[in-house]
């Protein structure tokens, strides 16, 4: 469900979702975490398959979803990082993790999908991953805090015990 949720949450904003600076609505699930070991896989496997649409394609399917694989793991061992109830450290491992590693992607690989490590500067990176970050701060952070408190408040992840 998580990555059906993602997926379609980045297709349906597919043209800012994979530029330079990136609104990926889709995002604000990366709170999920903190609240289940079992969102880890569902942004995984979500991170992927809407990477299949990216102008980056394979090269994006590899480094996108590790970028979320590293985000998710870390996102969760936040998850007790709390100041008045609100996991406020939650949200930066996918601002930190995408950041580094889209950003690196962009500037490596070529629009053909060609590795060339020549082409990396310094230069060339930073502001490539300052905006990438730019776009995931905003949206981990406007989207995915206000969603972990209504998730808190609605106790969605609470397991209720069977009737008998």
């Amino acid at each position: 469900m998580i990555a059906a949720m993602y997926a379609a949450l980045t297709y349906a904003v597919a043209p800012i979702a994979y530029s330079e600076v990136q609104f990926r609505i889709s995002e604000a699930l990366t709170i999920l975490p903190i609240f289940t070991p079992a969102a880890i896989p569902g942004l995984v496997v979500g991170c992927l398959i809407a990477n299949i649409g990216s102008p980056m394609m394979v090269i994006d399917m590899i480094f996108g979803t590790l970028a979320t694989l590293l985000a998710a793991l870390s996102t969760y061992a936040l998850r007790k990082v709390c100041i008045k109830g609100i996991p406020i450290l939650a949200p930066l491992p996918p601002v930190i993790f995408n950041a580094l590693i889209v950003g690196a992607e962009i500037t490596c690989f070529t629009p053909e999908g060609l590795f060339e490590l020549s082409t990396f500067k310094f230069a060339v990176f930073l502001p490539l991953a300052l905006s990438v970050g730019f776009g995931e701060l905003v949206v981990c952070y406007a989207l995915s805090l206000p969603l972990a408190v209504v998730i808190k408040k609605t106790n969605l992840f609470k397991l209720k015990e069977p009737k008998n």
